[in-house]
């Protein structure tokens, strides 16, 4: 069959003829050749690595790496196709592979960083995770096709980056402060400077008027005096009026030398009043933009002292965070200890129960064997005797000595007791002799038996006859033996 792989493939090709593997695009493939298709395309691998500073600060590291097979290089296509394309691309296997290589490196390159050093360098800590990485999978034939990683996250419980990122928007937020009071203080001390120049202008410029407006007026009276002079000179018959008009020209020339001098006065105090309040206004400025600086400056040693009781409680926090951590650690390995006593008990128990339940089934297969060789003995006797059971029977008591056992046991039961035996027969003379038996013989027979009986009886449990069957007497017709 003549196979052709599509442009993201290859063809991998074993068997009949070939040495290791043949990896080709297009290809024959001979009966006795086994020939599987390998994919090249990458594949997005998600990470979320747990990685430690080398201040032993926890932090998460996002990641998501482009990862497929090196196709510029054949030693590498032949290392994948032998490690890898036996797994599915998407498998678990693959997947655990590059996160245990991935995690690992970033593990050992944190460690040998500071936080401060990771969070600033982090395109030099990202090329730096590449590189390792890289060199790792060089191995499996392996390419990082592309790499992102993501911002630096807190695990839970070490909340290292919000507390930096509050510090961070703390110090802003002080300075923003402190320049907008700033701003502020200058604009209201330029709004007062402007505003005081503009009044002293306006009290200046009021001054020269009054005073030019003066000048005028004394110009026109001089003008006024002149010509009265004259028509006074070329009027003599007006002396009376010129005089009485000169007496009230020196009252007007006093009230407007009075006039003058209170508004030069006026103008004066005017001025200074202005003075003292412009400068009674940049004293409060002053004031003010030093209350404003001093605030500021306890405010940021307030912010400093604060940040370090945070600090400190952060470290006593994690302190003691270690500490129950050690303890647990302690209390996971004693239990852990406990469990495999336990479990060594146990399977200790589980082992001799077995030895014991094996022992049992030793001595049941033992009892087995030896009843079907007793079963095999009986029934062989059995047969010899020619099935007579009593015969069997009677040879299983004498082989195995009852009879002496009951006698013996017998004998032990007696021992000690001191028994009366009484030993009598009803056999007769006649019989004795030979003579012929018949029925009247037997009945004779029993008759004879009841004296030497009911004697026994009163020897063995002192119990007398009644009456009605007669008297016991020492002569009887028969032989007793104590």
């Amino acid at each position: 069959m003549y196979r052709v792989a599509s442009a993201s493939e290859y063809l991998v090709i074993t068997g009949f003829g070939i040495t290791d593997i043949k990896i080709a695009k297009k290809a024959w493939v001979l009966p006795g050749q086994s020939c599987n298709v390998l994919d090249l395309s990458p594949v997005n691998y998600t990470f979320e690595v747990q990685a430690m500073s080398a201040e032993k600060l926890p932090f998460v590291l996002p990641a998501v790496f482009t990862i497929g097979p090196r196709i510029d290089d054949r030693d590498s296509l032949l290392k994948y196709a032998k490690l890898i394309s036996p797994h599915d691309r998407l498998s678990r296997h693959v997947k655990e592979l590059v996160q245990g290589v991935i995690e690992g490196e970033t593990r050992v390159l944190a460690a040998s960083m500071t936080m401060e050093e990771i969070f600033k360098g982090t395109k030099e800590f990202k090329e730096e995770v590449f590189e390792k990485v890289q060199l790792e999978l060089n191995q499996f034939g392996l390419l990082i096709y592309n790499a992102n990683v993501k911002q630096l996250v807190d695990v839970p419980g070490h909340e290292y980056f919000s507390y930096l990122g509050q510090k961070t928007q703390m110090e802003a937020a002080n300075q923003a402060k402190v320049d907008v009071a700033e701003e502020k203080m200058k604009g209201e001390i330029g709004a007062k400077l402007r505003e005081g120049r503009t009044q002293q202008n306006a009290a200046r410029i009021d001054a020269e008027t009054k005073i030019i407006s003066t000048e005028r007026q004394g110009e026109g009276k001089k003008e006024e005096i002149r010509v009265k002079t004259e028509v006074k000179v070329f009027e003599n018959q007006r002396e009376a009026e010129v005089a009485e008009a000169n007496a009230d020209l020196a009252k007007k020339k006093a009230g407007w030398v009075k006039e003058a001098q209170v508004a030069e006065v006026e103008a004066a105090k005017v001025v200074a009043l202005r003075e003292a309040e412009l400068q009674g206004e940049v004293e409060r400025m002053n004031a003010l933009t030093q209350t404003e600086k001093l605030k500021a400056e306890f405010l940021s040693k307030a912010s400093v002292e604060y940040e370090t009781k945070v600090q400190e409680a952060n470290w006593g926090l994690y302190r003691k965070q270690k500490a129950a951590e050690a303890i647990l650690y302690e209390k996971e390995r004693e239990a852990a200890a406990q469990k495999a006593i336990a479990e060594a008990a146990f399977y200790a128990c589980q082992q001799a129960a077995d030895g014991e339940l094996y022992a049992k089934k030793k001595e049941a297969d033992g009892l087995v064997a030896l009843a079907q060789a007793q079963g095999l003995y009986i029934q062989t006797l059995l047969d010899a005797l020619g099935g007579n059971y009593n015969a069997l029977r009677d040879y299983l008591m004498i082989n195995n000595g009852m009879f002496q056992e009951i006698a013996k046991i017998n004998s032990q039961a007696v021992q000690g007791l001191q028994p009366k035996i009484s030993i009598w027969t009803t056999g007769g003379e006649e019989a004795a002799r030979g003579g012929s038996t018949g029925a009247m013989n037997e009945v004779a027979g029993v008759y004879r038996m009841l004296p030497p009986l009911f004697k026994t009886v009163h020897e063995q449990t002192g119990m007398l006859p009644p009456a009605w069957m007669g008297a016991l007497t020492d002569s009887a017709d028969h032989n007793n033996a104590n």
